[in-house]
């Protein structure tokens, strides 16, 4: 559980992971291949599709601006691991990416997920302190475009926005804003401030993609928002022939249980307006919970549905606030 805890805050060293081989710079996708032989929304499948691979990730974020000129910048953050991304759900309006880091060659860690929806009406804004809200949208703003949503490493709310993909000039991207918890790389070591507001921008590259940001850290308190300062922020995915069997292996046999994950929550989305989160129950967090009854259920091959089911409702359940 240590490893766990580790990795879902991004504690990750060179001496943890042992992939170093060179990137591989083809698109496997071919995105510029006859791209504008495509519709539109066809296109913006293939950019969304073209995220999955197996990737050299570098995290690098450092502040660069507040108003108040006492205010003293935090240490520039930069760390890197290995992830491979796949497609776990595809339909004519929905395309689902799953993360799974890669520790060491054979420690498989469940990461975050992003689900994208085309021209979809209702979003899930984060308000503050583990609360969501949500927000439904007219159908003359969403039109054309696509919803990211993101989520937790348990599969809870992240954060959400809608943006239009640009193809123009070989370029491929896609921008959004919006407002999330605290990044894990400071939940634990900061409360002063407690709402990050995204400007993100997502690009598809030659040899990967890039997530890039602008990001507020934000004092919300009684309706009043206050910047403290700025961060830039730059995720790179470089794809590489780094191994991944061991990742899909550990899918293969987790994947029923997180497909049955994925379909709770969803009911719970379909019926809270308001969500609340609490942190910690019987002093566990949320996704250390999971990750154990997912352990427990996937240790051999005979996944009981029933059973797993009954305990997935159970422990998310007992994590809402009234």
């Amino acid at each position: 559980m240590k490893k766990i805890i580790l990795a879902l805050s991004f504690i990750i060293s060179s001496n943890m992971i042992s992939q170093t081989n060179k990137p591989n710079r083809t698109n496997n996708l071919n995105l510029n291949t006859n791209v504008s032989t495509l519709s539109k929304k066809e296109q913006d499948k293939t950019a969304i599709k073209s995220m999955a691979g197996i990737y050299k990730v570098n995290f690098d974020f450092a502040e660069t601006f507040a108003t108040d000129t006492a205010y003293k910048y935090h240490k520039r953050y930069s760390e890197w691991g290995i992830e491979y991304v796949f497609v776990v759900e595809e339909s004519e309006n929905k395309i689902g990416l799953q993360h799974l880091l890669i520790l060491n060659d054979t420690i498989i860690i469940k990461h975050w997920r992003q689900d994208w929806v085309f021209e979809n009406t209702e979003v899930y804004r984060y308000y503050k302190d583990n609360e969501w809200i949500k927000q439904n949208i007219s159908e003359a703003q969403i039109k054309g475009t696509w919803t990211q949503k993101v989520y937790q490493v348990d599969d809870s709310p992240r954060y959400e926005s809608f943006g239009t993909w640009v193809h123009i000039d070989s370029k491929h991207f896609w921008e959004g804003v919006n407002d999330s918890p605290l990044p894990r790389r400071e939940f634990t070591k900061r409360n002063d401030y407690n709402v990050m507001r995204r400007h993100s921008r997502i690009e598809i590259l030659p040899d990967g993609w890039v997530l890039n940001q602008d990001n507020e850290k934000i004092v919300r308190n009684n309706g009043i928002d206050k910047t403290i300062c700025w961060e830039k922020g730059i995720e790179k995915f470089s794809k590489g022939n780094y191994i991944a069997e061991p990742a899909k292996k550990w899918w293969a046999n987790q994947t029923n249980y997180w497909a049955d994950v994925r379909a709770t929550w969803d009911k719970i989305y379909n019926n809270y307006d308001i969500l609340k989160i609490e942190k910690k129950v019987n002093n566990k967090m949320l996704y250390e919970t999971l990750f154990e009854i997912g352990d427990k259920h996937c240790k051999d091959k005979s996944y009981n549905k029933g059973e797993a089911n009954t305990e997935i409702k159970n422990t998310i359940i007992s994590y809402i606030k009234a």
